[in-house]
């Protein structure tokens, strides 16, 4: 685990590389979709943190709601708007549904809400080490998961930023926001967008420190913590600012959080014997 190329923000604790053993494991092709989290709604009633507080951050350029709705930017990233009735089945406001996106990654989605879906599903959220070792798709110590370098062949393999952020992206990967589940190629292990679209809750509390002191078997994070981890990167990750859509890099939010590039997939223990 860990950054090996010295790219990581120091403040994100991406180091320092140290081997890790974990136990077999199930882990998600995809992200959990729309159509699956609409499903669990339907069969649970469950109401999502955004739903309760009322309102979620959208990126500026896609907010599709009345100004009235409009409840100021984000401290330090003006580019994400506070939006009243901006939720998981209106992802950018009011004005906006997930028609047509049944099969993108289900977003405005607080850790809360993950383990909540998880839990329902049989199955729970992967540890930190199960995320980066899955996403990796086998070869290990490489920047993404096809290898080391961002375009190979000039081709896009990952849905994130192009262009000037947060003001202009040119789209030369397909999307300005978020792409189906099954965009560009799987990994080694035949998971798909483990770098960019949407950032991925895991199971530990955040730690910058965390590698330095963690166990080298089946890792789990301290003991507790004020922030969740997040994993993966997302749709407005661009090297400008946030050069985290590497398979090493770390990120972290609070568990009641969600914004529209928050989604997560699923995970499981492996059971019986072979």
């Amino acid at each position: 685990m860990g950054d090996a190329f010295g790219e990581g923000y120091p403040a994100d604790g991406e180091g320092p590389v140290h081997a890790v053993r974990l136990r077999p494991f199930h882990i998600d092709e995809t992200a959990v979709t729309n159509a699956q989290f609409a499903t669990f709604v339907k069969a649970t009633g469950h109401v999502t943190d955004a739903e309760r507080y009322g309102s979620s951050a959208v990126f500026h350029l896609v907010v599709a709601a009345p100004s009235s709705d409009i409840l100021g930017d984000a401290a330090g990233a003006p580019w994400w708007i506070n939006v009243r009735g901006a939720h998981w089945r209106r992802p950018e406001g009011a004005r906006s549904d997930v028609t047509g996106r049944q099969n993108h990654p289900v977003v405005h989605i607080s850790w809360n809400d993950a383990t909540a879906y998880a839990r329902w599903a049989g199955k729970r959220l992967p540890t930190e080490a199960e995320w980066e070792y899955a996403a990796r798709g086998g070869p290990a110590g490489r920047r993404y998961p096809w290898g080391d370098e961002l375009t190979p062949g000039g081709r896009w393999r990952c849905n994130i930023w192009q262009g000037r952020f947060p003001h202009a992206n040119t789209e030369e990967d397909g999307y300005l926001t978020t792409a189906p589940v099954k965009s560009y190629r799987p990994n080694g292990f035949g998971l798909w967008n483990t770098a960019g679209n949407v950032w991925e809750w895991c199971s530990d509390w955040f730690s910058p420190t965390y590698y330095a002191e963690s166990p080298s078997a089946d890792p789990r994070g301290p003991e507790s913590g004020t922030a969740r981890v997040l994993r993966g990167g997302s749709y407005l990750c661009h090297d400008s600012y946030c050069n985290r859509y590497r398979v090493a890099a770390r990120s972290s939010n609070t568990p009641e959080s969600s914004c529209a590039n928050l989604g997560f997939r699923c995970a499981n223990d492996v059971t019986g014997t072979a």
